[in-house]
This record gives C-alpha cells, structure tokens and sequence, in this order.
C-alpha cells in the first residue's frame, strides 16, 4: 500500500485526502453528480459495470447506482480512510485499496471512469494512467478533468505541483488510434442549480 513512486500518491494518501473526505460529500455534491452523468453518459445506452480510478468515497459510483440500478461498481481508492467509505457502498471486494500505479487489471467493465482526478497525477505517469483506462474497458472511457490545450501547473490550496491542467482527453485519443471521441461538454461552477468545480468532460469509445 506504501509502495508510492511519487510526491502527489502520498500527499493524497496521507492527512490531505483524508481531509478531502469531508468537503466532498454533500447531498447537493450528489444531485450535481446525477445530472452530469444523465449528460455526459446519454450516448451509452445501458451500462452493466463500471470501475472508477480515485473513487474517494463514491459519490460519483452513487450516482451511477441511481441511474442504473443493476449496474456492477468498482473503484480503485488510494485514500485508506475513503476506501473504507467506499467498501459500505460497493462492498469490500469491489474496492482496491491501492495507488491507480499499482492496479493489475485482470477483468473489463463497460464503462471506465476517471473525474477530477488525472489532474493530480504527476505528468510522467499519466501514460500509465491512461493504459490503465484504456485496457479495463470493453466499451467507453469517460474523462472529466479541468482542460487546458497546453499543459500548465498551477497552485492547488496552497501547495505546489499537485494540480496540473491539459488536454487529457486528447493524449488519451492520440495514444490509443482505436478509440473515438462520441460526445463532451462542459459544467460550470457557477451553475445555478448543478455546479461541477468547471469540469470538462470528454466520452471516448473503443
């Protein structure tokens, strides 16, 4: 569990993630959630499983289980504190306690998911990242991370290099010819009703 390769796996192990727990688990987080993935998933048709990459406490896999109620869920959590919140919603088995580095993907689900969460990778594994992605998924990907046509590094509450902004969606397409963008977007901050910390989101199939 403590086989860490870089700065930015134990910042979010430790204290900080551990944090970060109680910011992100509001019933308004929630219902922001179910309208973006109703958007960002419309072109799916039903969906039978999923595995999320930096699940936190699963409120994203939540919302998924709302919208569709015999979908299977898996989340990958390097946070042992959110991982155990993770366990009470999808069970002990479906969860791996673990660095997204470290996964062994020895199965495929329909839909692969990663939000808010490439952004705090360093940038040299992010090709790791990304085959990660790619080989659990039998159908689509979904990327849905702050965008940037060039890559940049910016200040995230107070520390340095542990937030980084570019075109994830792009270099996942460009390494991986098999794949095709179906459909993105954009939710606001400010959204009156359903804000998303400026999210763009990007549905790539294979």
């Amino acid at each position: 569990m403590n086989n860490f390769q870089t700065e930015q796996e134990s910042f979010w192990a430790g204290e900080f993630g551990t944090d970060y727990i109680e910011r992100n688990k509001s019933q308004q987080l929630l219902a922001s959630n179910l309208h973006f993935f109703s958007k960002a998933l419309k072109a799916t048709g039903q969906l039978n499983s999923c595995i999320e990459f930096g699940a936190n406490i699963g409120m994203n896999l939540k919302a998924l289980k709302l919208l569709y109620p015999e979908i299977q869920l898996k989340g990958v959590e390097i946070n042992t504190g959110a991982a155990k919140v993770l366990a009470s919603l999808i069970g002990d088995d479906n969860v791996i306690n673990d660095s997204i580095f470290n996964f062994v993907n020895d199965y495929q689900v329909d839909l692969s998911l990663i939000k808010g969460v490439l952004i705090h990778i360093n940038p040299t594994m992010l090709p790791t990242v990304y085959q990660k992605l790619y080989e659990a998924s039998s159908k689509y990907i979904l990327i849905a991370e702050y965008y940037n046509p060039s890559p940049v590094t910016i200040p995230y509450r107070g520390h340095n290099e542990r937030l980084f902004k570019r075109d994830f969606a792009g270099e996942f397409l460009a390494i991986f010819p098999d794949t095709e963008l179906v459909d993105y977007g954009f939710s606001y901050r400010k959204d009156p009703a359903f804000p998303q910390d400026d999210i763009t989101w990007f549905l790539i199939k294979k």
